[in-house]
C-alpha cells in the first residue's frame, strides 16, 4: 500500500506510520466514487421521485470523503483538530448516506452496495480520530 509508505516517510512524522490513517483515507475516497456512482445509478432510475434525498446525501457524502482523504494524506503530526473534526464530519455524512441507501437497498442493489460502503468508510473515520480512541 503506497499511502501507508508516504505517510511514514512524511519528515513531521519521523517514519510513524499510522495504518488507520491509510486505511481511512482509502475507504474515504473509495466510499466517494461509490457515492458518486450511486449517485448516477438513482439519476437512471424510472422512479427518481423517492431518491432525490439518496442522491443529495451521495453527492454530500462524496464531497466530504474527497475532502477529508485529501486533506488526510497531507496532514501534518501537529494539526490533530483539524484532522479529529475532519473524520468526525465524514464519520456522520456516512452515517446519514447510508441510512438513506439502506431504505433503498431492497429495490437497489446499488444503494445496498453504497450503503455497505458508507458504513466501512464511517467505521475507518471513527478508528482513524485522533484522540478518539
Amino acid at each position: 500500500m503506497h499511502l501507508q509508505s508516504m505517510i511514514a516517510a512524511r519528515p513531521k512524522l519521523q517514519g510513524a506510520e499510522n495504518e488507520a490513517l491509510a486505511r481511512c483515507i482509502e475507504k474515504c475516497f473509495d466510499c466517494a466514487e461509490t457515492c458518486f456512482a450511486c449517485a448516477g445509478a438513482c439519476l437512471d432510475e424510472e422512479e427518481l421521485k423517492g431518491l432525490r434525498e439518496c442522491i443529495r446525501l451521495n453527492l454530500d457524502c462524496a464531497d466530504i470523503c474527497d475532502a477529508t482523504g485529501a486533506i488526510g494524506a497531507r496532514r501534518g503530526n501537529a494539526d490533530t483538530s483539524s484532522m479529529r473534526t475532519m473524520l468526525r464530519a465524514c464519520a456522520e455524512a456516512c452515517r446519514l448516506c447510508a441510512v438513506e441507501c439502506e431504505s433503498h437497498a431492497g429495490h437497489h442493489e446499488h444503494c445496498r452496495i453504497c450503503a455497505e460502503v458508507c458504513r466501512a468508510c464511517e467505521a475507518a473515520c471513527n478508528e482513524a480520530a485522533p484522540g478518539s480512541h
